[in-house]
């Protein structure tokens, strides 16, 4: 579904959060929300902006996303 067509005939505000995660990327997009879900209200829609991870000895050792997440504007 496009942004557009979740969109209806609503407002929204983006922010751009990163989330972070030692098991995966969709992991971190996942924390990434669910924080963001703490303080925010109606969330609707999310873009992956980036995608980074750390290196230790050779392997991946952490995950961080970059997210804009779009939430609706109360009237």
């Amino acid at each position: 579904m496009s942004t557009s067509a979740a969109a209806g005939n609503h407002s929204y505000k983006v922010v751009e959060v990163v989330g972070s995660s030692d098991k995966g990327s969709d992991e971190a997009v996942r924390n990434a929300i669910a924080d963001a879900s703490d303080s925010l209200h109606h969330l609707a829609w999310f873009e992956v902006v980036n995608q980074r991870g750390h290196i230790e000895d050779g392997k991946v050792a952490h995950f961080q996303v970059t997210l804009k997440i779009g939430f609706r504007i109360e009237k």
